[in-house]
């Protein structure tokens, strides 16, 4: 399948990078449907594509790469909601904003983007201590 990107222009992706987001994302909520594309094989970052709206795209990466320390609980509602039966199956990301110097780029540690990999449902859930979880954690703070 064909699409739009915001980031790569017209990118060919296959059924199984689409992730379905039943409430969307926090203030892109009309839109569930997304792919994962990686940026590149050796880069930290991936982009949540939305398959719908060219302008519509995140970039984001794995935040213990970054924040080694990086742990929450999931709740049992989420779980359900997401049909997580395994730990395996689950892929956690933060939503990343890039700056143009990279110092200054940070990651979304409070509202991260849990991903069921085997059933390729989506939900970005929110963490409640946002002392722990700062929304804007600075990268250059983690190792990569």
């Amino acid at each position: 399948m064909l699409i739009e990107t915001k980031f790569f222009g017209s990118t060919e992706i296959t059924e199984n990078q689409i992730i379905n987001f039943p409430e969307g994302i926090l203030g892109f909520e009309e839109y569930n449907k997304f792919a994962m594309i990686p940026v590149d094989s050796e880069s930290p970052f991936i982009i949540l594509q939305s398959i719908n709206e060219k302008q519509i795209g995140f970039v984001m990466a794995y935040p213990f790469l970054f924040n080694s320390q990086y742990e929450f609980d999931v709740s049992d509602l989420d779980k359900k909601e997401l049909g997580i039966e395994k730990l395996e199956d689950v892929s956690v990301y933060s939503l990343v904003t890039l700056k143009e110097v990279f110092e200054e780029s940070t990651m979304n540690l409070l509202s991260p983007i849990i991903i069921n990999s085997k059933k390729n449902l989506g939900k970005q859930i929110v963490l409640n201590d946002q002392e722990k979880y700062p929304l804007r954690y600075l990268l250059s703070k983690g190792g990569v």
